[in-house]
C-alpha cells in the first residue's frame, strides 16, 4: 500500500515539473516576443526623436546664412568698402562663438573668401578659393546650397550651408556634429545617419564615417568621393540580418531600426543589444511562470489530499457515531453526549471547509499579483543593468518614469512631439482655445511660478492659422515674458483676447521691466536682442510665421512691462 502511494506521489511530482517546464518555455517565448516588440517600438520612437532633434539643429543653423545674406556688414564687405572685411571678421567670429557654428565665412565677387570667423587662426579661410565646392556653385545658381563634406583645411566632416548675397557674394556656415555624436554615445547603443546612397555621414562611432552600408555602383561611388572629399568609401562595418545587424568580428546581434528618409534623403539608424533588454525579461517571466505553476499544482495537490482525508475522516466518524448510537440508544444521557460530540465534529468540518476556501482565495490573490510583480522585477532588472554600466542618471530617469508612467506620459509626449515636429504648412480653421491650451501645457512648469491669467475662450472661436505654427508664436512670446520676469517679487503674465467681426487679436502682456527704447525700434530685425545670451531670431521667426498666416505681430507701447499683439483672421 505504502509503495503504491509513493509511486503515485512520484508520478505527480514528475508531471508537475514537466508541466512547469512547458509553461515556462511557452511564457518565455511570449515574453520574448513582447519584450522585443516593446524594444523595437521604444527604439523607433527614440530614432524619430533623434531625427527631429537633428533636423531642428540643422534648421537652426540654416537661418544664419539666410539672415547674413542681407546683413549690411556683409553687403559692405562684398562691395569692397574700406575696413568692412576686417569688421566683418570680428562680427563672424563673435557669431560663430555664440551660435556654436564651426566656421562662418563669406566669398566675395572675386571668388575668394574675403572674411571668416577664423581670420585670426594660422589656417584662416581668408584669401582661399572655394569656388570648386558644390555648395558655392549651388548658391550661385539656385540661391542656396547644402553639402556634407570633409574640410579642405581642417579635414573634419561637416554640413556646409550656403546662401547667395544680394551683391553676388556667398555666405557659408559649417556645422559639425561632434556634440550630437557625443550625446548619442552617452545615450547608449549605436546611432548613425546615412544619405540616399547609404553612406554613413554622422555616427556615434566616428570610425564609421563615410562607410558604405550597401553596394554602390563604381560611377556613383566615384561621384560621392569627389563630392565629399573623402579619399575612399569604407566597407560596411556590419552585416544586415533581417531586422538586426551583426558587427564585423562580433557574433552578437543588435536590434536595428531606421527612420524614414527626410527631404534630404537622410535616415537615422539606431542599433541596440538584444540580450540586456530582452534576456532579463524572458528569464524573469519564465521563472515566475514556473514558480506560479508549481505553486498552483502544490495547492491543487494539497486540496485534493485534504479532501480525500476529510472524506475518510467523515466516513470513519459516521461509522463511529452509528455504532455509538446503537449502543447508547436506550440511554438518554449518553445519547445527548453523543449528539453533542457529533455537533462538535460537524463544527470542525465547517471550520475545515472555511480553511479550504481561504486557501483558494490565497491562491487567487497570488495568481493575480504574479504578473505585476514580474513587471516590477523587469524594471528592477533594467535598473541593475544600468547601474552595472555606471549610468546613474539613466537609473534615476527610469525610476522617475515608473512613478510618472500611468498618469502623465501619454498626454505630455503627444503634445511635445507635435510641437517639436516640423510644423505643417497647411493653413485652415483652428480653434484658438486649443492653441492656448497647447502652449500652456508645454510651459506648464514655468508658468506655475508666475501669476498667469487666461480669459475664457469660446470653443467655437476659430481663426485662420496652422495650429503648430501659431502655437510656436505663442510659446515664443510667453518664454520671452518669463525670461523678462526673472527676479521680480510679483511676476505676472496675462493673455487677452479681443474679438472683432473679421479679426481676432491675441495679446501677451507682462509686468516686467519692459523693452528698452533703443531696442524696441529694431525689435523685429535679425540679431537684435536685449538678452546677453539671446540670438535675436525668435521674434523675427514669429513675425514671419504671422505674415505667412495672413496676420501681424507688433509691440504695443505701454507704461509698464511689455505688450505684444498678434492679429489673426477670424473664421465666420
Amino acid at each position: 500500500m505504502r509503495g503504491g502511494l509513493r509511486s503515485t506521489w512520484l508520478r505527480w511530482v514528475f508531471a508537475a515539473v514537466l508541466l512547469s517546464i512547458l509553461v515556462a518555455v511557452a511564457v518565455g517565448r511570449l515574453a520574448e516576443r513582447r519584450a522585443r516588440a516593446d524594444l523595437v517600438a521604444s527604439m523607433e520612437a527614440d530614432a524619430r526623436l533623434r531625427q527631429v532633434l537633428l533636423a531642428s539643429e540643422i534648421a537652426r543653423f540654416r537661418l544664419l546664412p539666410l539672415a547674413l545674406a542681407d546683413d549690411r556688414d556683409v553687403v559692405a564687405a562684398v562691395r569692397g568698402a574700406d575696413g568692412a572685411a576686417r569688421s566683418l571678421d570680428r562680427k563672424l567670429a563673435a557669431m560663430a562663438k555664440s551660435t556654436g557654428a564651426s566656421v562662418i565665412y563669406v566669398i566675395g565677387r572675386g571668388k575668394f573668401a574675403i572674411a571668416a570667423s577664423n581670420w585670426a587662426d594660422p589656417q584662416s579661410f581668408v584669401g582661399k578659393d572655394y569656388t570648386f565646392r558644390r555648395y558655392y556653385r549651388d548658391a550661385m545658381w539656385y540661391g542656396a546650397g547644402t553639402q556634407f563634406a570633409l574640410g579642405t583645411v581642417s579635414h573634419r566632416p561637416g554640413l556646409y550651408l550656403s546662401r547667395r548675397t544680394a551683391e553676388g557674394g556667398v555666405v557659408i556656415v559649417k556645422l559639425e556634429f561632434d556634440r550630437i555624436e557625443q550625446e548619442w554615445r552617452a545615450a547608449g547603443g549605436i546611432t548613425f545617419v546615412t544619405d540616399r546612397a547609404g553612406v554613413v555621414l554622422i555616427s556615434s562611432r566616428p570610425s564609421w564615417r563615410f562607410a558604405a552600408t550597401r553596394p554602390i555602383a563604381p560611377a556613383i561611388a566615384a561621384a560621392l568621393r569627389a563630392d565629399s572629399g573623402a579619399g575612399a568609401l569604407r566597407t560596411a562595418p556590419f552585416a544586415m540580418i533581417g531586422d538586426a545587424i551583426r558587427l564585423n568580428g562580433d557574433r552578437r546581434r543588435l536590434q536595428h531600426v531606421a527612420t524614414d528618409a527626410d527631404t534630404a534623403g537622410w535616415r537615422v539608424h539606431l542599433a541596440m543589444p538584444l540580450q540586456p533588454a530582452v534576456g532579463g525579461v524572458v528569464r524573469g517571466s519564465a521563472i515566475a511562470a514556473a514558480i506560479a505553476t508549481l505553486a498552483l499544482l502544490a495547492i491543487a495537490w494539497g486540496l485534493h489530499e485534504r479532501s480525500r482525508r476529510r472524506a475518510l475522516r467523515t466516513s470513519e466518524l459516521e461509522a463511529a457515531v452509528a455504532d455509538r448510537t446503537r449502543l447508547l440508544r436506550g440511554e438518554m444521557e449518553e445519547r445527548a453526549a453523543a449528539e453533542a460530540r457529533a455537533a462538535d465534529l460537524r463544527e470542525g468540518l465547517r471550520q475545515a471547509n472555511r480553511l479550504a476556501a481561504l486557501g483558494q482565495i490565497t491562491a487567487s490573490v497570488a495568481h493575480e499579483t504574479a504578473q505585476p510583480i514580474a513587471a516590477i522585477r523587469n524594471y528592477v532588472a533594467a535598473a541593475r543593468q544600468l547601474l552595472v554600466r555606471g549610468d546613474a542618471r539613466q537609473v534615476d530617469d527610469n525610476l522617475g518614469a515608473i512613478a510618472r508612467l500611468t498618469d502623465r506620459i501619454g498626454l505630455v509626449t503627444a503634445e511635445l512631439r507635435g510641437f517639436a515636429r516640423k510644423g505643417s504648412g497647411t493653413i485652415g480653421p483652428v480653434p484658438l482655445a486649443d492653441v492656448v491650451d497647447g502652449a500652456r501645457l508645454i510651459l506648464k512648469e514655468r508658468l506655475s511660478e508666475v501669476a498667469f491669467t487666461v480669459p475664457d475662450i469660446p470653443p467655437d472661436l476659430m481663426v485662420v492659422a496652422g495650429r503648430v505654427r501659431l502655437e510656436q508664436v505663442l510659446v515664443n512670446l510667453l518664454q520671452n515674458a518669463l525670461e523678462a520676469l526673472g527676479g521680480r517679487p510679483d511676476p505676472a503674465i496675462a493673455i487677452e483676447v479681443q474679438v472683432e467681426p473679421t479679426v481676432v487679436a491675441l495679446v501677451v502682456a507682462d509686468n516686467g521691466p519692459g523693452i528698452d527704447p533703443s531696442v524696441a525700434e529694431r525689435m523685429f530685425t535679425p540679431f537684435v536682442t536685449s538678452r546677453p545670451t539671446g540670438l535675436g531670431l525668435g521674434l523675427v521667426i514669429a513675425q514671419d510665421i504671422m505674415t505667412d498666416l495672413g496676420g501681424t505681430l507688433r509691440l504695443i507701447p505701454t507704461a509698464r512691462g511689455a505688450r505684444f499683439e498678434a492679429t489673426l483672421r477670424r473664421v465666420p
